[in-house]
């Protein structure tokens, strides 16, 4: 995990006070939803999401920070790159590691970030069946950013992939 995901995974308001309740010392989920003053459907979904993130660790109901991996990611320094064109701060936006992070709302970004997923996951004028189509996007949405479906279906509404009779292929 970057510093930059780390402040994505503390950026929802639910999972900052969930996160800081367990700070305080909340350990259990009903402790940490009185603490947090959330509805308990709120804190499972937000404690789901920081174990993934590896902010939370979950010994059996019992919830802790981890302070290790907090340390490691304050001391890991992060390269500064410089942005090439509009399209590559576009990309470095929404795909971190070669995962989807996020589908952007504007169309035009949208497009850019659509464009790199199907010049690397697909071959120009190759039959996809569509179990091979969700293969290969699969990957993208490991970090949850979007679903294969989802995304299959912008590429097919952009055109960037054509689907006739169950086959798909990349114009």
């Amino acid at each position: 995990m970057t510093a930059h995901a780390l402040a994505g995974a503390l950026a929802d308001d639910v999972r900052r006070r969930v996160f800081a309740a367990i700070t305080l010392g909340a350990t259990g989920t009903a402790q940490i939803a009185d603490r947090a003053g959330l509805p308990a459907r709120q804190v499972v979904t937000a404690l789901r999401r920081l174990t993934a993130a590896g902010l939370v660790v979950d010994a059996g109901g019992e919830f802790t920070v981890d302070e290790a991996r907090l340390r490691e990611l304050a001391r890991t320094p992060q390269p500064i790159r410089p942005v090439a064109s509009p399209e590559e701060a576009v990309l470095r936006t929404f795909v971190r590691d070669g995962v989807l992070v996020g589908l952007p709302a504007q169309r035009s970004r949208r497009r850019i970030v659509l464009e790199h997923i199907a010049q690397r996951s697909f071959t120009p004028a190759t039959p996809y069946p569509e179990s091979a189509v969700n293969d290969a996007l699969r990957p993208w949405c490991a970090d949850g950013g979007s679903d294969h479906v989802t995304l299959r279906r912008y590429l097919v509404d952009e055109l960037l992939l054509t689907r006739e009779q169950g086959v798909y292929r990349r114009p």
